[in-house]
């Protein structure tokens, strides 16, 4: 119950437990709308004995949020497949083409009682079950194998059955899905060999029931062919076997995230789309959906560097406010080891086989969804200048609604938070598909962008549990900065840039920390000014643009105003007309080559009686005295937006607290987007 608190995170609408019970084919199944809380409750005050020890040794839960059908008992997960739970499951995701399969099934005569997804797949196991002969029952990944070859969209499941106790099979395609390890001693080996069918080609799936060939197959009563998809190459493991070569005693710990078994071991395997992991009687079995589809047969078991006191909120109310105020150290984090300080130089070892290639690129297209298009919108101005490279900045969900095309030319830069965004996965394979050059950069090692692309940066910004993202905005800026400095270091007409860059990265840490001091104004402004607002209009121009947009969504996730981020040098071509003495106005002013621009927009805005909130340099003596000044440092104009985008965090955060909002799980976001 622990874990699954921990991953609230990634949906919150509802909770559910299953394990096996005492007595053969039972389930015990337990469901509850809202917080893990609530389901602690619910079972603390069901009729099953808490303290009698169960002969069983799998179970699986699930935190939702929603998708399909609102929150309710029977909406949460697990799913059966019928009412005596023959087979249960837990997703993650969104099946798209759910609808057709159900129509098949109802035909059928099977029923349904839920309104989501998810059931669906449950039902259909039972289905290619109920298909199979008496005399020639498959196995449980077999079974499951079936049905996941019917589906369409982004899942990770975890399925359990009365027919196969203390078995559990998974499965993943555009979902996150880890393996915790735990043994008391040393693995043999540090990798797990995936299993592969025999003589024939799995695509086929001869002598297995699918929904177009089932009735041939329940006509069958010979039995498989040697040497069929049945007849799996089985060979021990090596993985789990101790360095002397004897077996051990072994736990696993299936989750989305690694947060959630973090505190049992660091030891984690990461499965690849289209996977199918078989865990029974203590080994591990990892099959693939599909042979000769070109990945490794091996899945590498990795150290994770994540400590159990990273994801506590210690002495902070909020994860949000926690990734706020870890902000000096995560940008720090993010610059270690790239950043030579003395030499001003900045090298990332994941690009430099590839940097001669990016330089003589066509152009540069920055592929991101929500935060992390922001800090690329916010980078691309220094990028331009430093390479002479044309950039473009797309959404990925518009970027591929376009067909956007895509030349071998082109480097594809993808950047997300968590590297398992739906959306941002297919942008990157559909640029894979035509020959770019593609490049991740993400804040999860292990991610589905970070093995796919071609080459990439750790932002290394550390676990983020707040669904608005803070600290990885900022990471995600000074990565995408870092990247363009180092591909102008064979321009010399551009080294002072450069120096001046890396001379301000070095005062960034400090910059931040002098900014975070200024809170208590920050909350008395959040609270006494700005908390009895509907609406909110946040303006700048130039490197400040982002800022503005990046703070609107930040206010708009967490406390539910509406607020809006505009470029100022459009204020008069449409916004102004909003302006008038009770407007909610907050105007980005710092001192770098568009000053004076945004002091005619602050003209304009105080000519039609707006009183604007002004976030600006500490030294600037040209703020009116009437005005409310948010004072930043002075930096860089390149990076000044590391700094003026703190206020805004802040103000978000401090106007969700005074609404009474809890920050950490807005109404209907999660930290989950790995859904189209």
């Amino acid at each position: 119950m622990n874990a699954l608190a921990r991953l609230e995170y990634r949906g919150y609408d509802s909770a559910g437990l299953t394990v096996d019970g005492d007595l053969e084919k039972e389930v015990l199944l337990f469901k509850q709308v809202g917080k893990v809380a609530a389901l602690r409750k619910h079972i603390a005050e069901s009729s099953v004995d808490m303290d009698k020890t169960f002969v069983s040794h799998a179970g699986m839960a699930h935190t939702r949020w929603a998708t399909h059908g609102p929150p309710s008992p029977l909406n949460c997960h697990p799913h059966k497949s019928d009412p005596k739970g023959e087979f249960t499951l837990v997703h993650n995701g969104i099946i798209t083409n759910y609808r057709e399969l159900k129509v098949v099934l109802e035909k059928r005569g099977y029923k349904f009682e839920t309104d989501t997804d998810t059931e669906v797949v449950a039902v259909l196991i039972k289905y290619f079950w109920d298909t199979y002969p008496e005399n020639r029952k498959p196995d449980f990944h077999t079974v499951v194998r079936c049905a996941v070859k019917e589906l369409e969209g982004a899942f990770s499941f975890v399925f359990k059955s009365v027919y196969f106790p203390g078995e559990v099979v998974v499965a993943r395609r555009g979902s996150p899905l880890l393996i915790g390890v735990k043994t008391e001693k040393k693995l043999k080996v540090d990798s797990v060999d995936v299993q592969l069918g025999g003589q024939l080609d799995d695509d086929s799936y001869q002598n297995q029931p699918n929904l177009q060939n089932i009735h041939n197959f329940e006509n069958a009563t010979a039995a498989p062919a040697a040497g069929s998809i049945d007849k799996l190459i089985r060979s021990q493991s090596r993985a789990f076997l101790s360095e002397d070569g004897l077996p051990q005693p072994i736990e696993y710990f299936i989750a989305s995230d690694a947060s959630a078994v973090v505190e049992h071991t660091k030891r984690v395997l990461y499965l690849e789309d289209d996977d199918i992991a078989h865990i029974a009687e203590g080994e591990l079995h990892i099959h693939r959906l599909r042979r000769n589809d070109g990945l490794s047969s091996t899945r590498s078991i990795e150290t994770l560097e994540m400590e159990l006191a990273e994801i506590m909120k210690g002495q902070f109310d909020h994860f949000m406010q926690k990734e706020i105020y870890e902000q000096p150290e995560s940008v720090v984090n993010t610059m270690r080891g790239r950043v030579n300080f003395d030499t001003r130089q900045v090298k990332l070892g994941g690009l430099m086989a590839y940097l001669n290639v990016i330089r003589r690129c066509r152009r540069i297209v920055f592929i991101a969804c929500g935060t992390s298009y922001h800090s690329c919108l916010a980078t691309r101005a220094i990028f331009e200048e430093l390479t002479d490279i044309p950039v473009s900045i797309e959404l990925a969900s518009d970027f591929l609604d376009r067909n956007s095309p895509i030349f071998r030319d082109d480097v594809c830069v993808f950047v997300s938070q968590s590297g398992e965004t739906a959306d941002t996965i297919l942008a990157l394979r559909y640029c894979i598909g035509r020959g770019a050059l593609c490049v991740g950069i993400v804040n999860t090692v292990g991610s589905t962008i970070s093995r796919e692309t071609h080459c990439g940066v750790h932002i290394n910004a550390g676990p983020e549990i707040g669904v608005a993202s803070t600290k990885a905005y900022t990471s995600q800026y000074i990565a995408l900065i870092m990247m363009a400095v180092q591909l102008s270091e064979d321009r010399l007409s551009k080294m002072a840039r450069r120096h001046e860059i890396i001379d301000g990265l070095h005062a960034l840490p400090d910059q931040i920390r002098t900014v975070l001091t200024h809170d208590k104004q920050f909350q008395d402004l959040a609270y006494n000014v700005l908390a009895s607002e509907k609406s909110l209009l946040i303006m700048g121009r130039g490197y400040q643009h982002a800022t503005c947009l990046e703070g609107a969504l930040k206010i708009k996730e967490v406390c539910y105003m509406h607020s809006e981020g505009i470029l100022a040098g459009e204020l008069k071509h449409g916004p102004l007309a909003l302006i008038d003495e009770a407007m909610a106005v907050i105007l980005v002013m710092t001192k770098d080559s568009l000053y004076p621009k945004v002091q005619t927009a602050l003209s304009q805005v105080s000519a039609r009686n707006g009183h604007p909130i002004i976030i600006c340099n500490e030294d600037d003596t040209n703020v009116p005295s009437d005005s409310r000044a948010l004072r930043v440092p002075l930096t860089v104009d390149c990076l000044q937006g590391l700094l003026t985008i703190l206020p805004l965090q802040l103000l978000s955060y401090h106007l969700a607290t005074a609404a009474g909002v809890d920050v950490d799980f807005p109404r209907n976001l999660a930290k989950s987007v790995t859904v189209e």
